[in-house]
């Protein structure tokens, strides 16, 4: 083989190893040619760059999942809270991510950051820890209009922990025991007041009813005569001797 030939192959080689690229299904290439952006982006699949000339950047389009670090946040109600949250985002303009923006994944961060104690410094405690649904829906309609200049579109954010001072932890402690005695003696309170009521409506029934008086009367001794007592007593209420004095005559 000869010396030309050999060089011939290098140069061949060479120029496919700085022009192939391959782009996976997730990958999207954007392409400047001579400092300007060519065209869409390329991907995903094999296309060929002109080396020198071309100079190609990749950008995932899969969502990305970015932890928010602990912010100290006052809520409105003067309560110093450590909260943080999980941001869930993927690049849909993969131009903007890289033409508008140095570093969008800092950028998205620092963002979240600051609209997180914005936005639950306007809540008070128990907003906080009651409506974070609504919170969160809040959160990520600010952060996804700030970040459409970007080519960014913020999925979702969940706030995951809500860290309470141990002094309040101690106080909602205090209060959620009181709140549990309270309904117990309610419940109690709402036990006795029906008791009472049924027993009433016994009574009156009872009353009414010289017969079922007598039937009554006779089975509580057939109760008393089950326990087997030594001595027991016989309680005839004037009633009941009334009653018996009446069928006699």
């Amino acid at each position: 083989m000869s010396i030309g030939l050999i060089v011939l192959v290098v140069v061949v080689l060479a120029f496919l190893g700085t022009s192939v690229r391959i782009l996976q299904e997730y990958e999207r290439g954007v392409v400047f040619r001579l400092g300007r952006v060519l065209g869409t982006p390329k991907g995903p699949g094999l296309f060929i760059l002109i080396p020198v000339v071309d100079r190609m950047v990749k950008v995932s389009i899969r969502t990305v999942t970015m932890d928010i670090e602990p912010q100290d946040v006052i809520s409105r109600d003067n309560v110093t809270l450590k909260v943080n949250a999980v941001l869930y985002f993927r690049v849909v303009d993969p131009i903007k991510a890289i033409v508008n923006i140095e570093n969008y994944l800092y950028a998205t961060s620092q963002l979240a950051q600051t609209h997180l104690r914005s936005v639950l410094g306007e809540h008070t405690m128990d907003q906080l820890l009651t409506t974070r649904e609504k919170i969160n829906n809040k959160l990520q309609e600010i952060l996804d209009e700030n970040t459409d200049s970007w080519g960014i579109k913020v999925v979702s954010v969940e706030i995951k922990h809500v860290d309470l001072p141990v002094d309040m932890q101690r106080a909602m402690a205090r209060e959620a025991e009181a709140e549990r005695e309270r309904r117990a003696k309610i419940i109690a309170a709402e036990g006795e007041m029906q008791a009472a009521q049924k027993l009433r409506e016994a009574a009156d029934i009872i009353s009414g009813n010289e017969a079922a008086l007598q039937l009554r009367y006779l089975q509580t001794l057939s109760d008393m005569s089950s326990e087997h007592n030594q001595i027991i007593v016989f309680p005839l209420p004037i009633d009941l001797l009334k009653a018996f004095s009446k069928h006699g005559n």
